[in-house]
């Protein structure tokens, strides 16, 4: 599909392996990490902006201000694009993690004690701080180590883009999406929940999110199917009456109240507002009890998610659900707005850490940055990569700091997986979504688990539960899938191969890796040394680039 220039590539077929894992990159991820030459002189030495890290946020932020024509230095200590964001092969992959578990070795102290009086400037030493935890992985089998590097594993993942989102169009707007192609993400599934029929997620049911699916889907009852339609309808007249100016069908009232209770209102069944609430509005949390009502999502929420999920439906010609995912894996969003910044002559560097930040003692505004070479560079505004904490200096005041950044707030904590198995979860279809509900795994189950059958699974945990518990749910999910506890398949639906009474105990994959992590999610900052965004809980990319652009605006215009 075109727009103009723009345009968004959606293939109808991809090559998956069978361990669910994208094969073709090798030599590419191989190349990233030869040998490292001596530091290079960068030349000029001042800049508009100063990029550090090359994760999502600050790639967009590049190719934003090199596309209105500033003089922009993206570097990156990685020999890698993508940072926290990109897709690297299976032993980059745990070094990775590893290195990033553990308080980086560096001489930040050194550095902030260096200032440079001649030049009155003060010398800020940035220090690293671990992101992951609780870092977990089973050994390789020899059948993966002599392919280990043929494999593309998302740093971020599981995640997705609505076909309908607003990273789709930035990405159709800024000329990115040239740099791309997609896969559709054929269909979606969720899990029963335990008040259901007691399987604790060990059936998963095609999620009906049109009317022929609602109205051919044998596991719903006609009256459900009838009333899950007529929502979606409401929904949709409610939307249309606000585009042409009038008054919406919902009320404000309505809108206020949480969607569960809404959903109540609508007298919709609890598998209903499952699918719902966990499956269509992909909230991340139990939505049904008051005691998390930090975490409940409001109508007003739930109806705007509901309305990208079913405006995403068949978009483009070529993608039969909602949602899209990247060829080559997540890491090449980054790397594609990195292209686009070079086009533009943003100048890049890779393997080339970044020790200190400078500030002029005279002039606040005017920043800088000490690379490991020794060299200093300056610039109006610096934009860092979230793990790196910039301290307050001892000899400026609060009203000369470039950023008062302090310690950063860690605001929630994910359990991320990543498993490889020898067979698909169906092979009906090459990709797709599984989600878990709250309940759906063990009683206690407060979070949702979203499995991505491209190798990536992810739980998502409120910030009062803790590394075992998010590691519990994972565990719980992996076992669910890859386990064969019953002589029933694990799939039910129409259109699925595989029907409830067949005998297909072999059905599920035969589990031959998997790690399992815990990962900090942090918000930015804004300053003249602004820091950007970890990788979030949601299984799109819109809130990200929502926050993105308000950063680049913010600081930058």
């Amino acid at each position: 599909m075109s727009t103009g220039k723009s345009r968004l590539v959606v293939i109808g077929q991809w090559l998956i392996v069978h361990t669910q894992i994208i094969l073709g990159v090798g030599s590419r991820v191989q190349c990233r990490m030869s040998e490292v030459p001596a530091y290079p002189v960068i030349e000029p030495t001042t800049f508009d902006v100063i990029v550090v890290g090359s994760g999502l946020p600050e790639s967009i932020i590049a190719a934003a201000a090199s596309a209105t024509g500033k003089s922009v230095l993206h570097i990156d200590p990685n020999p890698f694009y993508g940072s926290h964001f990109s897709s690297i092969s299976l032993p980059e992959l745990l070094s990775f993690l590893r290195s990033h578990s553990v308080p980086a070795d560096d001489d930040s102290s050194a550095a902030a004690d260096n200032n440079d009086d001649e030049k009155n400037i003060s010398v800020i030493g940035l220090s690293a701080r671990p992101l992951y935890s609780d870092v977990e992985a089973s050994p390789i089998p020899p059948e993966l180590l002599q392919n280990s590097r043929k494999f593309c594993l998302d740093l971020s993942g599981p995640r997705v883009l609505f076909c309908a989102g607003h990273t789709i169009d930035l990405l159709m707007k800024s000329g990115v999406s040239q740099y791309l192609e997609f896969k559709s993400i054929d269909r979606s599934y969720i899990a029963a929940t335990a008040h259901d029929d007691g399987t604790n997620g060990n059936h998963l049911s095609v999620v009906p999110d049109s009317r022929s699916a609602i109205f051919n889907d044998p596991t719903l009852a006609l009256i459900d199917k009838t009333k899950l339609w007529h929502f979606f309808q409401h929904i949709l007249d409610h939307l249309q009456a606000l585009a042409a100016g009038r008054p919406g069908l919902v009320s404000q009232q309505d809108l206020d109240t949480p969607f569960a209770h809404f959903l109540d209102k609508n007298r919709l069944s609890p598998n209903i507002k499952s699918i719902i609430l966990y499956a269509i509005a992909m909230a991340n949390y139990d939505q049904t009890h008051v005691d998390a009502s930090k975490y409940l999502l409001k109508t007003s929420d739930g109806i705007n998610r509901l309305a990208l999920y079913l405006s995403s439906l068949r978009r483009f010609p070529n993608a039969s659900g909602a949602m899209l995912y990247p060829m080559y894996g997540l890491g090449e969003l980054p790397q594609a707005f990195c292209r686009r910044a070079a086009v533009k002559g943003c100048l890049y560097v890779l393997r080339m850490p970044v020790v200190a930040v400078l500030v002029d003692k005279g002039n606040a505004r005017r920043v800088g940055i000490r690379l490991a070479s020794g060299q200093d560079l300056f610039s109006q505004q610096i934009v860092s990569d979230t793990v790196f904490s910039v301290p307050r200096p001892s000899d400026l005041s609060l009203s000369d700091t470039p950023a008062d950044q302090g310690p950063i707030e860690i605001k929630e904590k994910i359990a991320r997986g990543i498993c490889i198995t020898r067979k698909p979860l169906n092979s009906d279809a090459s990709n797709l979504l599984a989600v878990y509900p709250p309940r759906s795994l063990y009683p206690e189950q407060a979070a949702s688990v979203r499995v991505l059958q491209v190798g990536s699974s992810l739980a998502i945990c409120p910030k009062d539960i803790n590394a075992d518990e998010g590691k519990k749910l994972l565990n719980a999910a992996i076992a669910a899938l890859s386990t064969s506890g019953s002589t029933k398949s694990n799939f039910c639906g129409e259109d699925s191969s595989f029907s409830q009474s067949e005998d297909v105990g072999d059905a599920k994959p035969n589990l031959i890796w998997r790690t399992i992590y815990v990962q900090e999610v942090t918000e930015g900052s804004c300053g003249s040394v602004s820091s950007s965004f970890s990788p979030d809980g949601e299984l799109g990319y819109d809130d990200l680039i929502d926050a993105t652009q308000k950063v680049f605006h913010h600081d930058l215009f």
